[in-house]
């Protein structure tokens, strides 16, 4: 009997295998999985359209196209076959829903940053406390329908940062998210290129349709997102991406992220 008929016909309830999910004769498909800081999942893709999302930690997804920095108030939606990796940023307690492809029908056709509200959270984590093959028809199906509604309702976020196709600008952009902080000037990094300065804006422009500028503040946003949720300082975030001070690097964050630093740190849950 191949693999696929016994994740069919046998699901294991607690199975962290993506494969045991792709074919579960319901709409969702919950997974539970945690993984430490740093661990890495090489790029892959499933039948089935996803929400990557997490209760505690953030992670780095990536595709061809972009990346997007994911703290537990946002996921990230991943339409089905999309090639994409996951890098944690910290411990991470992920929480997975796989979506068939009708539940699936009125969600965007491409990858988008998704905001998860409170309600939609622990509707998120009952669902991955559920059999997989839930009473469609009792309180486990009230709870699936729900979840879905929510996310039909849902409008995405601006905070993807697109990745370009030319392997040397591309090189380029992979230094910057080694170093966000990094100060140095388009022109610098135009003679590292040996090219002139506006031959790449040019490049920069058609390639990801942001100008160098907007391109690398926006990686300082997903970069800052990425550590203020991993329990990072305000300010020392702030110093790591080459904010001279505190308040012009909360001004930029709140203007691009809609929210202040502090919202993305962690919450003290008081005893």
């Amino acid at each position: 009997m191949s693999r696929k008929r016994q994740a069919f016909t046998l699901p294991p309830e607690r199975s962290t295998d993506p494969a045991d999910y792709q074919h579960v004769p319901r709409a969702v498909a919950a997974m539970p999985k945690d993984f430490p800081d740093g661990f890495r999942i090489a790029p892959h893709s499933h039948e089935r359209a996803q929400l990557i999302y997490a209760t505690i930690g953030t992670m780095r997804v990536s595709t061809d196209d972009g990346m997007w920095m994911v703290p537990p108030q946002r996921a990230v939606w991943m339409p089905p076959g999309v090639r994409h990796g996951i890098v944690m940023s910290s411990d991470v307690t992920m929480r997975t829903l796989y979506l068939r492809e009708d539940a699936a029908r009125l969600m965007p056709d491409a990858c988008r940053v998704l905001p998860v509200s409170p309600l939609l959270r622990e509707l998120i984590v009952r669902a991955t406390e559920l059999p997989l093959r839930y009473d469609e028809d009792g309180p486990a199906g009230h709870v699936v329908a729900l979840i879905l509604t929510e996310l039909h309702g849902l409008q995405s976020l601006p905070l993807q940062l697109p990745m370009p196709r030319d392997p040397r600008l591309r090189g380029l952009c992979e230094q910057i998210l080694v170093a966000p902080g990094d100060q140095r000037t388009l022109s610098a990094w135009a003679r590292t290129l040996n090219a002139s300065a506006r031959t790449l804006a040019r490049h920069f422009q058609n390639e990801t349709g942001l100008s160098f500028g907007a391109w690398r503040q926006q990686a300082r946003v997903l970069e800052a997102m990425g550590r203020l949720g991993g329990g990072a300082p305000v300010t020392q975030v702030a110093l790591d991406l080459g904010y001279d001070s505190v308040s012009a690097f909360s001004a930029m964050f709140r203007r691009a992220a809609g929210a202040s630093p502090s919202a993305y740190r962690p919450q003290r849950i008081a005893a």
